[in-house]
């Protein structure tokens, strides 16, 4: 036989040769992995590019905010970096300031701060914002995961299926010659290798992307933190308790006076019409 005739130990006549002759239960089994590995190859696909994405833009993001001094400069810009998670935390945490510096803000030296409960409430929100970012980068990752668990397993399943079917078709036909059992070893064997083959790409790609994932989500509880910082230096009032008092009794005791002063016109008009 010539080198270039075909021959069952090519992969591709391995492969065909081995499904041919394998089980109606092997059979399912392998399209149960190719639907898997279906699942899988579009959830890497899908995960690779919003990844990239996610690192592209918030890198981008990351740079335009370490240039600003005011913490809402990038949002009265009205800049956008739509595919950075930061970004998206940073809005909702920007919203939930502006609405509290025009409906429950506090005047500090003639400017606008906001009060330490209304600080907590822009807290929560940047909290719950960059919980729910690092939750879509993670969606989907089940499947990988179940892919590189499950993968192996499902093929081991067929595999030993198969090789139940031979032996037993084997003791009913009283031929144990290797020529009876080859065809039937070989068709229980594709299920352990096309698991195999679903679970090893899943296994390398959700090792990187959970690896990368966790680097994005570190970096975004960071920014968090650092812009609610950012945002207590700036917008809250951080006037200590004895000062607050001092100063709402002087407020109350300039309203008093001029409360005071308008009675006292009042009254000094009524006399004189009285008078006259």
């Amino acid at each position: 036989m010539s080198i270039l005739d075909p021959s069952p130990l090519l992969a591709s006549g391995a492969l065909q040769f081995a499904f041919e002759k394998s089980t109606l239960e092997g059979k399912i089994t392998i399209s149960c992995l190719l639907v898997l590995s279906l699942f899988s190859w579009t959830i890497i696909i899908t995960k690779f590019r919003q990844l990239y994405i996610a690192r592209k833009w918030s890198r981008k993001f990351y740079e335009a905010y370490a240039e600003t001094r005011d913490p809402l400069d990038i949002r009265n810009r009205a800049a956008d970096f739509e595919g950075a998670p930061a970004f998206q935390v940073y809005i909702r945490g920007s919203d939930e300031l502006d609405y509290h510096l025009k409906n429950n803000a506090v005047q500090v030296d003639g400017q606008k701060r906001v009060s330490r409960g209304s600080f907590e409430a822009v807290k929560v929100t940047l909290e719950e914002s960059s919980g729910a970012e690092a939750m879509a980068l993670e969606k989907g990752m089940i499947v990988l995961s179940t892919a590189v668990a499950g993968g192996p397993f499902i093929g081991l399943l067929g595999t030993v299926w198969g090789v139940m079917e031979t032996f037993a078709g084997i003791a009913k036909a009283n031929s144990a010659s290797l020529t009876a059992m080859a065809p039937g070893v070989a068709g229980a064997l594709i299920a352990t290798v096309i698991g195999l083959l679903v679970a090893i790409p899943a296994m390398f790609a959700y090792n990187f992307m959970v690896t990368t994932i966790r680097g994005i989500t570190q970096e975004l509880d960071g920014f968090a933190s650092r812009f609610a910082t950012q945002i207590e230096h700036q917008y809250v009032d951080n006037r200590a308790l004895s000062e607050e008092i001092r100063e709402a009794n002087e407020v109350l005791a300039d309203r008093i006076v001029g409360a005071l002063k308008g009675l006292g016109t009042d009254s000094a008009k009524s006399d004189l019409s009285t008078t006259y």
